[in-house]
């Protein structure tokens, strides 16, 4: 690919072009929007059977059109027919409708080019926001204003070290520490932790903490997103782990989703302002959710309800020890049977309403608020007593999507079929909001490979469109099919679309003017009085 702010001298000539430059401007704002409608409305285009573009050229159908910026072709890429029209037509630019990535025939490569790439940022964000509406008043989303930096800013911008746009840097087993590497992997690979520590919300340098889990976080980041190729060894957080839980001390083999766990409550508390009651640290505006659970009385109806917060959520697998039961045993069909109404005991529950506590009830469990980051673990591993040498391991096998719809297991969901008088297991039609608010994107998975006690931890992780396999320090270029077709005993999805404010002004602003109008009015009134008085005492000297 072509670098650079202008390093393609065709196009630079062709946006400063009056008449080719709107055109070409116009074609590819029009291809991005569509795009990105077609990604947010995937599921309803698919049920008003909107036929999708085919090639120019063989007519097949294409998932990644690429589309000339001059007429209305459109054509596959892996064939050649969409530069082939390019060189036969006398055309000059081509873009990736999925990427936005501009082609040059002239060229004959892939460039960059800085005004198209801010066309591109303004084309999403605009179609985005017209899609994005809000149940306060049906309102847009807050307007996206554009970052520009000011001359301080711009001056220490130019002294700044530049550091890789992305990290995949191996992480070294510094004895049985497979499952610290992978949980890190994990983390380094979060869009929202990486977005916190690369922009300094933690600097271990100013930090005055003693052995502090986010400072541990803050040179991971620095180290992973650094110019060097030799694979790193997490030392530090390591021996700051071990501080912290002596449980996980030693080096003897670890359970990854317990570390997992120990890490979140770590990070959490020794983030600045951290607090036990609705707490907004880095860790609970990522992994924090709420999940309810109503207990319902056979013999009067009342519904007992009560909320608990969330980091993960942890599904039981169909099958013993060895045994595979592929039919039920997906993301899906776990999630239906952790949402689904079980029968509690004659004494488990006593009624509120009717006082009875010797018949039944039943309890139902849903997703009451959404996190940002969804963390799944499959209960691989079976204790049947407290003894960790009578456990054994579940390797059957479970099926999980790239995407999923978490619409069907939530609680408003849940209570709109109910109040239908339907079934609401596995229904995806009856929910509040938009669809593409519920949808949610693979981009960790953490695999357990071997037995119990002599296993072995890797796991897959997504940067953009790239799939990418870690065994500890070794990194191998990898793909979508292969992390869906390996043993899952972790699953990390994103939220597609984050949950942005309404374009309202806050009442306290509102207030705040108003006060503020009040007042140039009061003080309008007293000078008019005054000037009055001084007239009136001026006619009477007269």
């Amino acid at each position: 690919m072509v670098l650079g702010s202008s390093a393609c001298p065709h196009i630079s000539a062709a946006l400063q072009d009056t008449s080719i430059g709107f055109e070409l401007a116009r074609k590819y704002t029009s291809v991005v929007a569509w795009n990105v409608h077609r990604t947010q409305n995937g599921r309803a285009a698919k049920r008003r059977k909107i036929a999708a573009p085919t090639c120019g050229t063989c007519d097949s159908a294409l998932s990644r059109p690429i589309a000339c910026l001059q007429c209305w072709y459109t054509g596959c890429w892996h064939d050649g027919h969409a530069t082939r029209h390019l060189k036969e037509a006398g055309h000059g630019f081509c873009t990736d409708a999925k990427t936005g990535y501009l082609f040059c025939s002239m060229c004959d490569d892939f460039i960059y080019d800085g005004k198209v790439d801010e066309m591109h940022l303004a084309a999403v964000v605009s179609a985005e926001e017209k899609q994005t509406k809000f149940q306060v008043s049906k309102k847009p989303r807050e307007t996206y204003k554009p970052w520009i930096p000011d001359a301080n800013e711009t001056s220490a911008l130019a002294a700044a070290e530049v550091i890789p746009c992305q990290g995949r840097r191996g992480l070294l087993n510094l004895g049985q520490t497979c499952f610290l590497n992978v949980v890190l992997q994990c983390f380094v690979h979060n869009p929202l932790l990486r977005n916190y520590f690369l922009s300094d919300k933690h600097n271990c340098k100013q930090c005055k903490v003693e052995n502090c889990t986010c400072c541990e976080m803050d040179k991971l980041f620095t180290e992973v997103y650094s110019d060097e190729p030799l694979p790193y060894g997490p030392i530090t957080f390591l021996a700051t782990t071990w501080k912290a839980s002596a449980e996980l001390s030693g080096y003897a083999q670890q359970d990854a989703h317990e570390f997992f766990i120990s890490a979140l409550n770590q990070i959490h508390l020794t983030s600045r302002g951290f607090t036990n009651v609705s707490c907004n640290c880095i860790i609970h505006s990522t992994f924090a959710g709420q999940l309810q659970s109503d207990v319902t009385c056979e013999r009067c109806g009342n519904i007992t309800s009560t909320v608990d917060p969330m980091l993960d959520i942890s599904l039981e697998l169909k099958g013993k020890g060895g045994e595979v039961s592929s039919a039920e045993n997906t993301l899906g069909a776990c999630l239906r049977r952790f949402t689904q109404p079980e029968k509690l005991g004659p004494k488990e529950y006593s009624c509120s309403k009717c006082g009875k506590a010797s018949h039944e009830a039943s309890k139902r469990l849903s997703i009451r608020k959404l996190p940002p980051v969804l963390s799944f673990q499959f209960k691989r591993f079976e204790h049947k007593t407290n003894d960790k040498s009578s456990a054994r391991k579940i390797d059957a096998a479970i099926r999980f999507p790239a995407s999923i719809n978490m619409a069907p297991y939530t609680s408003l969901a849940m209570k709109n079929v109910s109040g239908a008088g339907k079934d609401t297991t596995g229904s995806a039609l009856s929910y509040p909001g938009p669809e593409s608010m519920y949808e949610y994107d693979l981009f960790a998975v953490i695999n357990h490979e071997g037995q119990i006690n002599n296993g072995h931890y890797t796991n897959f992780a997504r940067f953009q469109d790239e799939w990418y396999r870690f065994d500890d320090d070794k990194v191998t270029s990898s793909s979508l099919g292969a992390c869906l077709n390996s043993a899952a005993y972790m699953c990390f999805y994103v939220k597609r679309h984050l949950d942005y404010k309404p374009n309202i002004t806050p009442s306290y602003v509102l207030t705040r003017e108003n006060e503020a109008m009040r007042e140039k009015e009061l003080e309008k009134e007293k000078e008019a009085a005054r000037m009055k008085e001084l007239e009136d005492d001026l006619l009477s000297t007269l």
